[in-house]
């Protein structure tokens, strides 16, 4: 059998780690590879350099096709379905000879506040201060040169797939974190074109925005083939040919979706990483602006409601470095699989309260809060209990609180019904705690199936498939019901009424801190 002949190749550009997954027709992983990284604060900017970009996935791709060919006896020479999908937002300027005008400025940057503000005023939508859009309309604010020359404005992943196969494009979900989409029409949002368009011109910009942005396109379309130039960005060998199709590329919010099964009315969706963001798809738009809650579409355009945090897990991670090192210095050299697992399942047993103490996890600023800058803090009493067992369980209860703050309005105000949340992502990798303390905090059943570990590279290479089978089963949500989850398996917590209690009561403590953290940013320097 010649595998090269059924298979799909997804590749996600991540926050830490850039990842290839390769999946077979039963939708399961046959090879992979990964490559890590991290964004650099240069110049008060987040960062990417596009060179490691490409370092990055040629690694990715390099370790997977050695493994499909360790496998089955034969190289990797052509795909059934390829698939490029990383973080959203952010901005990425070329000029007419695709030259870049400016450094990537990620997600992670939160410099935009004076754009966000204007433009969530001028349109009557939320634009948070990550999305493209303010990026592009703080920069004109700022006098940058740069923005006369703009030709064509995209995400990581459009960019990545324009080297590819030349095509200006990018899919729905993740065109709705660049700029407003109609649902109705699956484009841009004509009305609030042409807000922007007058308000911009005001300022000297006089670019149309329709012409520089990506096409927009869905689940399920045609987004142009490989070419030549793009099998060698991927396989510098030449092993690899040409032609392949490729499908939208995505952002990570919609690869999440995909790969949790949660792309249908009252189905949500949790990404637990170094952000997290929880997604619940909505029958219709929320019936009031709220600054901390984005709309954003699943890849097919449905309407999803999106609370955002900056900060997840960077803090908790800084803590295992921490005790890593601690026991190497005792010559214990201990698996950070096992540490984690450790430390997660040991803070089971720690105090109601966590002892007291308060953590604030925030190494970035933080929108939900109202924070343009952050500092990590931790915070107690002289008689709060300082154990390990309390360390870790506030430091996991921190990684999730400002979540919470966004997820209220949603469910207290918009009344919004959650039938079920699926979660994937670093922080439900140890069995059920990271379910039973979102389960908690969220007061709502947290699900995880037995493919919640594939992540987003399985989730674009799911949407690469989707392609090709389309006219078998119609819909995605029909697709991903019918086949791709038909026979899994998964695990769902009900939240546990004290738990419940106990998250109610730190989130208490933690909003009459917040004043703590912020005299921390505006005075650490």
């Amino acid at each position: 059998m010649n595998k090269n002949n059924e298979t799909f190749l997804g590749i996600e550009l991540g926050s830490t780690r850039i990842k290839a997954v390769l999946i077979d027709t039963n939708f399961q992983t046959i090879a992979s590879g990964a490559f890590e990284w991290e964004n650099r604060l240069e110049n008060g900017i987040w960062t990417y350099s596009l060179d490691d970009v490409w370092k990055g996935i040629q690694a990715s791709f390099k370790q997977l096709a050695a493994e499909f060919a360790t496998k089955y006896g034969e190289p990797l020479t052509t795909l059934s379905g390829l698939g490029i999908s990383a973080m959203m937002h952010g901005y990425l300027p070329f000029d007419k000879d695709d030259r870049q005008l400016a450094e990537f400025r990620t997600w992670r940057n939160t410099t935009t506040e004076q754009a966000a503000v204007v433009l969530t005023e001028t349109l009557g939508f939320n634009i948070p201060l990550r999305w493209s859009i303010a990026h592009l309309y703080q920069a004109v604010l700022n006098g940058e040169e740069h923005v006369c020359n703009i030709a064509f404005l995209t995400t990581l992943a459009g960019y990545v797939h324009y080297r590819l196969t030349g095509e200006k494009v990018l899919g729905i979900g993740d065109v709705s974190g660049m700029f407003p989409i109609d649902s109705n029409t699956n484009d841009y949002d004509t009305r609030m074109l042409a807000e922007f368009a007058r308000l911009a011109e005001e300022k000297g910009f006089e670019q149309k925005l329709i012409d520089i942005l990506p096409r927009v396109l869905v689940a399920g379309d045609n987004a142009g083939a490989l070419t030549e130039q793009g099998a060698r960005l991927l396989d510098p060998t030449g092993t690899l040919k040409a032609g392949v199709p490729l499908c939208p590329p995505e952002g990570d919010a919609g690869t999440g979706m995909t790969a949790t099964n949660s792309v249908s009315v009252h189905t949500g969706n949790i990404s637990a990483g170094t952000s997290i963001f929880a997604m619940i798809v909505l029958e219709k738009g929320l019936s009031a602006v709220y600054p901390e809650i984005d709309m954003v579409t699943t890849p097919c355009g449905k309407p999803v409601a999106m609370a955002h945090c900056n900060n997840c897990s960077s803090d908790i991670d800084a803590w295992v470095r921490l005790f890593d090192e601690l026991l190497k210095s005792f010559g214990v050299d201990a698996e950070k699989s096992d540490l984690y697992s450790f430390l997660y399942n040991l803070s089971q047993s720690a105090d109601g309260d966590c002892g007291g103490l308060l953590s604030y996890n925030y190494y970035s600023g933080e929108p939900v809060t109202g924070f343009e800058h952050g500092r990590p803090l931790l915070v107690r009493t002289p008689d709060g209990r300082l154990t390990l067992a309390n360390l870790f369980k506030s430091l996991l209860f921190s990684a999730v609180a400002s979540l919470k703050i966004g997820m209220d309005i949603l469910t207290e105000q918009e009344k919004v019904v959650i039938d079920r949340l699926s979660g994937h992502g670093g922080l439900f990798k140890t069995k059920e705690v990271g379910q039973k303390l979102l389960a908690a905090a969220l007061n709502a059943p947290v699900a995880v199936s037995d493919f919640a570990g594939e992540g987003g590279a399985w989730g674009i290479a799911l949407l690469a498939a989707y392609m090709k089978q389309k006219s078998a089963y119609g819909s995605l949500g029909e697709y991903l019901s019918q086949a791709v989850f038909k026979d899994s398996a998964e695990t769902c917590v009900q939240p546990d009424e004290s738990d419940v209690k106990q998250f109610a009561a730190y989130m208490e403590r933690y909003k009459k801190g917040l004043p703590i953290e912020r005299a921390a940013a505006e005075n650490l320097q």
